[in-house]
């Protein structure tokens, strides 16, 4: 069973989310970390939260999850922590797969980030995830329908407003870097918005839930508790 440590978010999740319920066609066990708000991990990097989140982690470890996956993409900055306190493999975000996505692309051309916040995604986050530190990013709107839904935590959702705010802004990558070949999403709740992403860019995109579905390929038939540290 995949576990997924979930922020301590107030606004809906909507299918395709990684956060979402009705995202995956597999058992999946959710634990939210009390007090991880948007704000405090992303905007004001509250390093205090750590702990929370390794304790949320063991208790779905006890509970009979395989691996571990996150619903925000700057959580990367945890990667080695989180890896050393935990018992099974985590992935943190959708941004681990930049390097690969990077290494299938003709030369000369780069793979681009679409994330909630271009400010906030710093070096110590890229080089976490094994990027460079120049790799072409873009933003969501600050201030935008999106962004004030997720930082603010709107009681509603409009996913016609959400798909618009994550499609300009990959306009706005492509227009500021025409090098860029493919996309990746950082954001956990960018999944619902990928096929308007590639329709309008014409490239190809990767998001969270598709790097969530093949993290849990390769852990469906881990016994509860099997971990590399014990397999050699």
């Amino acid at each position: 069973m995949l576990g997924i440590l979930t922020l301590d978010t107030a606004f809906p999740r909507i299918a395709g989310d990684v956060g979402a319920p009705e995202t995956f066609d597999f058992p999946v066990m959710r634990e939210v970390v009390a007090g991880a708000y948007v704000e405090d991990v992303v905007h004001r990097r509250r390093e205090t939260l750590l702990p929370a989140f390794v304790d949320a982690g063991r208790r779905l470890v006890d509970a009979g999850c395989t691996g571990i996956a996150t619903t925000c993409g700057f959580l990367v900055r945890w990667q080695k922590e989180l890896t050393e306190a935990l018992p099974v493999p985590v992935m943190t975000s959708a941004l681990l797969q930049l390097p690969l996505v990077e290494r299938t692309l003709p030369a000369g051309r780069h793979a681009g980030i679409v994330t909630y916040s271009a400010a906030d995604l710093g070096a110590d986050a890229l080089a976490a995830a094994g990027i460079d530190p120049y790799a072409p990013i873009e933003g969501i709107e600050p201030g935008s329908y999106f962004e004030q839904t997720i930082r603010l935590g709107r009681p509603t959702l409009d996913p016609v407003r959400m798909r618009e705010d994550t499609v300009a802004a990959a306009r706005r990558l492509l227009r500021n870097h025409p090098h860029v070949a493919a996309i990746v999403l950082e954001c956990a709740n960018m999944p619902p918005y990928r096929d308007a992403v590639q329709d309008a860019t014409g490239l190809p995109v990767y998001d969270a839930a598709q790097l969530c579905r093949w993290f849990h390929a390769g852990l469906a038939r881990v016994p509860p508790h099997r971990t590399r540290r014990n397999l050699w």
